[in-house]
């Protein structure tokens, strides 16, 4: 029979994933979510501006005319990145004061340094904002990349067609600020 750590459910021996899961601070999870935000944005962005730049230049080649004006896709897809920088600032503005995450502080409420639930809550709050504006953005990019690299081949062939799919890159663009401004909702619950 294997003896029990403080918090009284998991094994010495950590042998589940959820024991292992709760060893590990709120706050690294909460630091996590904000290198998430900031990361994936960064990764949709590099992949968006690879995307719509190979096209552009390629594009360019047969119609050198649109090497500038479809440079406003280059900088939608840079637009990501800083979706991401920004969050990543709000949410380290939102952290929660520091506490003892020990098995022997677990079990017991209140006093000097204990983690709380509300800190705990709030540190997850961290980590579930992370993942949604990292992904908001991850995909954003992507989209706005494609939809880049499209509007420059179309741009090549038919100078008429820019503005049209212009605005169809401009509401791709939107699904970022959709997921910063759901992230912002969703760490509005955080309290210091």
């Amino acid at each position: 029979m294997s003896s029990t750590t403080g918090c009284g459910w998991c094994d010495a021996d950590y042998q589940s994933w959820s024991c292992l899961l709760w060893e590990v601070s709120p706050f690294a999870y909460a630091y996590l979510g904000i290198g998430l935000a900031i990361g994936l944005s960064i990764v949709g962005a590099a992949w968006g501006i690879q995307l719509t730049g190979a096209s552009l230049l390629g594009a360019a080649v047969k119609s050198p005319r649109i090497r500038s004006k479809n440079l406003v896709s280059v900088i939608f897809c840079e637009a990501v990145a800083i979706y991401g920088v920004i969050m990543a600032i709000i949410m380290v503005s939102r952290m929660p004061s520091a506490c003892v995450w020990s098995p022997e502080t677990r079990t017991q409420y209140g006093g000097d340094g204990f983690c709380t639930c509300v800190t705990i809550a709030n540190c997850y709050s961290l980590f579930t904002t992370g993942l949604t504006v990292g992904f908001a953005n991850l995909f954003c990019g992507i989209c706005v990349g494609i939809t880049g690299s499209g509007c420059a081949l179309a741009d090549a062939q038919e100078g008429s067609l820019f503005v049209k799919i212009l605005i169809v890159e401009i509401f791709g663009s939107a699904l970022g600020l959709f997921g910063v401004i759901v992230g912002i909702i969703q760490s509005q619950g955080v309290t210091n």
